[in-house]
Parts: structure tokens; sequence; C-alpha cells
């Protein structure tokens, strides 16, 4: 079988990170997963953890908070499937750390080298356009940059799926995925 790209998104809780850590369980016994988190408060230092221990010992983490493609490519040939957790945070990485341009550059840079890859990868990222416009430039750019971000993975991804209250909701499926 050919590698999968699948999206995963949904709101906050909704169950994202289990599901596409389950989907990958199914994938083989090389296991990657490539966090964009970064502990830089107690809550975080806290998530961080919860999501280490339910995991267990069978996958190899990465934290990559900016070079999310290069993190990939480097373990082509060591990985069966992958979980990116999560596309959101890496925007927000990829904003505060430079601005909308790079933010841009770095969302095209990963998209083209997806073909790169000879394992599946599962995203996980955040439905954020379906609140209240932000009443600030800033988190309007956010909001904004994972919008256009989101559709564009998805429009590559050979699954998308919509997480709501621990359900998945195909959205998109090509015929070729598992």
């Amino acid at each position: 079988m050919s590698k999968q790209i699948i999206l995963i998104t949904g709101g906050a809780r909704s169950g994202k990170s289990k599901y596409a850590e389950d989907r990958v369980l199914e994938m083989g016994r090389r296991r990657l997963y490539l966090a964009t988190a970064e502990a830089k408060d107690e809550e975080m230092v806290q998530r961080i953890a919860a999501h280490k221990k339910r995991r267990g010992d069978s996958w190899t983490t990465i934290e990559e908070p900016v070079e999310l493609a290069e993190a990939l490519l480097a373990h082509r040939g060591k990985a069966d499937g992958a979980v990116v957790d999560c596309l959101t945070l890496w925007i927000s990485n990829l904003l505060l750390g430079r601005d909308e341009s790079y933010a841009a550059e770095k969302v095209q840079e990963l998209i083209e080298r997806l073909a790169e890859l000879d394992f599946h990868v599962v995203f996980v990222t955040n439905e954020v356009g379906s609140g209240i416009v932000p009443d600030n430039p800033l988190a309007r750019q956010f909001r904004d940059l994972c919008g256009r971000m989101n559709q564009r993975v998805a429009q590559v991804a050979d699954e998308v799926v919509l997480m709501v209250a621990g359900l998945p909701l195909i959205i998109k499926k090509d015929s070729a995925c598992f």
C-alpha cells in the first residue's frame, strides 16, 4: 500500500490527537510522533507529559517547533507512520518567531516535500475559524493563516477527518485509503 497523508481537524478537546495516534498504530511498528509544542509554562508541561504517558514507549518522539519538513524528511526509511501534532501550534511558532510571509513559505515547503516521504503521515490541526472574529490583528492573522494552511493540507491529503465530541466524521477519503 502506498503512503497516505491524513488530516485530522476539529475543536479543542475533540479527540484529535488520540484518534491520530490510533490511526498510526495501524500503520506499522515504527511510529514517529513529531511534536510542535514547546513547554513554555507549567500547564503545557503537564499536557505534554500526559500525551507522552498515553503513547507509552512504542513511539519515537521528536520535538520540533519550526523545521517540520526537515524533521519529517530526516526519518525517511525509519518510520512506518507519523503523527504531527499539531499544525496549529506550528503556525503559531512560525508567526511569532518571524512573520506571516515566513509562515506561508514554510507551509509551501511542507506541502512540496510531502511527496518525498516514504511513510504515512497523520497531521493534527485545529479548526480555528468557527468562532467569533478575533478582536486584534495578530489573532486574525493567525486564524487566517491556519485556515489557508488547513485548506492546502486538506487538498493534498488522501483523507480528511473532522473530530466532533470524540467521534470521527470523514470529510474526504480517496478510494486508496485504508
